[in-house]
């Protein structure tokens, strides 16, 4: 039960009272209908106790007139409370998507690595959908439920006692029932938004490995795991609509108990003339208006826990740390040269399992150094180090003398630029994916950095150029033509510091010598770290590490470490026979 207070006291100070004013007008807009509401049932006994009898003409245009307008007020009400309140509901939805989608793209890239893409899309855009209930019609009907309730409550205890006494028996079981079910579906409630976004986060990477799964002819396979998970979920709503529904019929028994007590007291009250038949009627027609918001209330109180159990997944990602981490990442860079140091660098992506050990190397501004060795080396983890996309464990990274773990990270990422072996591209055009960095740059900076990408060697033969649509992740082109794009736009980018992940692997020859003359471009006066397989690629560059089980094994230019005739000779005279 702390769980829930702690919630909805979160959910009221963030979500409710920020738009008090609303919910205030709401609130009035509630208590103006329920109060036209009671018009009809109060003046039922003076319809049969008094105008019939007498046959008051006047007396009934004016009764009929009163229910009439109360009707309208009801109606009119109505639309307001969904005008105003279902409108800034869904507006808060868009509002808190965009939050929680702002929140997510500042965590760490480690993040990312441990959660799965579709799980994200599902907490982004599902999680969120509850709080409608919150600050829309659900929390606003809660309260006029209670008022009506309360109200009726009086009224029924002013024309019978005991008739009333004898229906708050049936209500009182079924509010226990009701608050020990929302006890056990809350935590359904909760899981289901956990299992929601496995399903869609699996999903979501069929849909992406549609070629490697036809590919393998694993379809069947991919079909059992989605309706594993499918299932699961059906067990999870199975569990919540078995809740819902013992409460429903819990309600349909009890009130029904109740309806057949009132019909039997009250039948035997009029004929011991204790109250009249109007008074019987408005008895029975107030019983409705009581017992309607408490069995409503029921309903409300399931979409309130969803609403809560959403809030609360939707909170833990907001409290998760960003990497941006302001408090200690005060320095901001206006302008860089491009040294870069690292010194006694350790890192672990897992407690007790280093993968970079003590590494020491410094770059100059300008210069090209390479990173060579075999696959899981720590070559990438360098680069990710040095991207700031990892933090290290120990050790101290500088840029230009200041230790890039006080750097503000945007103020550096200004100055980045990246390359990485499978491109990512967006779906829509080639000229949206190389404007992508820079959207506002003139025709004439985004046609040099096509030429230089030689990018237009393959945009003149497509009908529409620049403005070919590529498909999603850029499926219509060949791996050299997306990896031509990724350069464009990091020349567009123009970096001071630039990360190449072996930038030309998907090439062919033709294409790689195309892009060794852009990448010569490309570097020219900028600090660059490239990750190299192709070893004949880096023959030029300023300084080669060699790195080896998270060590530099050598380090020197390329003459130096053929001389050496280590590890580097090694790889090289290997490929070279290849």
């Amino acid at each position: 039960m702390a769980d829930k207070k702690v919630s909805m006291l979160t959910a009221f100070k963030t979500i409710i009272w920020p738009r008090r004013k609303l919910v205030f007008i709401g609130l009035f807009l509630i208590v103006i209908s329920k109060a036209a509401s009671f018009v009809a049932p109060l003046s039922l006994k003076y319809l049969m106790d008094d105008i019939i009898p007498n046959k008051d003409i006047a007396f009934l245009k004016l009764l009929v007139g009163a229910v009439a307008l109360a009707i309208l007020v009801q109606s009119i009400t109505s639309f307001l409370l969904t005008k105003i309140l279902s409108v800034q509901a869904q507006f808060l939805i868009s509002e808190l998507r965009a939050q929680v989608q702002k929140k997510v793209l500042s965590l760490p890239i480690s993040f990312f690595d441990n959660t799965k893409s579709g799980a994200l899309v599902s907490r982004i855009m599902t999680d969120v959908e509850g709080v409608r209930n919150l600050i829309g019609t659900g929390l606003v009907q809660l309260v006029g439920g209670t008022i009506t309730a309360i109200v009726s409550l009086v009224l029924l205890l002013n024309i019978s006692w005991s008739m009333t006494l004898f229906t708050l028996a049936p209500l009182a079981i079924f509010a226990f029932i009701a608050l020990k079910a929302f006890k056990i579906i809350r935590p359904i409630f909760r899981n289901r938004g956990k299992i929601n976004a496995e399903v869609t986060g699996r999903l979501t990477e069929t849909l992406g490995g549609v070629r490697v799964i036809k590919g393998f002819n694993a379809e069947e396979q991919e079909n059992k795991v989605f309706e594993k998970g499918v299932d699961k979920l059906f067990q999870n709503v199975k569990k919540s609509l078995t809740a819902t529904a013992f409460m429903t019929s819990s309600s349909t028994f009890l009130l029904g108990i109740a309806t057949t007590g009132v019909m039997g007291i009250g039948g035997y009250k009029i004929m011991l003339d204790e109250i009249t038949i109007g008074e019987f009627l408005t008895f029975t027609f107030l019983l409705g208006l009581m017992i309607a918001p408490i069995v409503q209330m029921s309903n409300i109180g399931s979409q309130l826990t969803e609403a809560l159990a959403g809030l609360d997944r939707t909170e833990e990602l907001m409290n998760m740390t960003p990497e941006s981490d302001e408090e200690n990442r005060t320095t901001f860079l206006t302008d860089i040269k491009g040294d870069i140091v690292f010194k006694d660098v350790s890192f672990a992506y897992e407690d007790d399992k280093e993968v970079l050990h003590n590494i020491d190397f410094e770059v100059k501004s300008g210069s090209v150094v390479a990173l060579v060795g075999s696959s899981g080396s720590g070559k990438s983890t360098i680069a990710g180090l040095a991207a700031t996309f990892l933090n290290p464990q120990s050790g101290i990274i500088t840029i230009d003398g200041k230790d890039v773990s006080k750097i503000n990270l945007n103020s550096y990422r200004k100055h980045l630029g990246v390359v990485l072996q499978d491109e990512f591209l967006f779906e829509g055009s080639i000229r949206e994916n190389i404007l992508f960095p820079r959207p506002n740059a003139s025709e004439e900076e985004l046609q040099a950095a096509v030429k230089a990408a030689y990018v237009n060697e393959f945009t003149d033969r497509f009908d529409e150029g620049l403005d070919t649509l590529i498909g999603e992740r850029g499926v219509k082109l060949s791996g050299g033509q997306r990896q031509r794009i990724a350069i464009a736009r990091a020349i567009l980018a123009d970096p001071k510091i630039l990360i190449l992940d072996e930038a030309t692997s998907n090439l062919d020859t033709e294409s790689e010598a195309l892009i060794q003359k852009s990448l010569a471009t490309l570097t020219e006066g900028r600090t660059t770290f490239v990750i190299a397989h192709r070893l004949s690629t880096i023959r030029k560059a300023d300084q080669i590490l060699v790195i080896e089980n998270g060590r530099i094994a050598e380090e020197g230019t390329h003459d130096e470490l053929i001389a050496k005739e280590g590890r580097y000779y090694n790889l090289f005279t290997y490929q070279a026979r290849i």
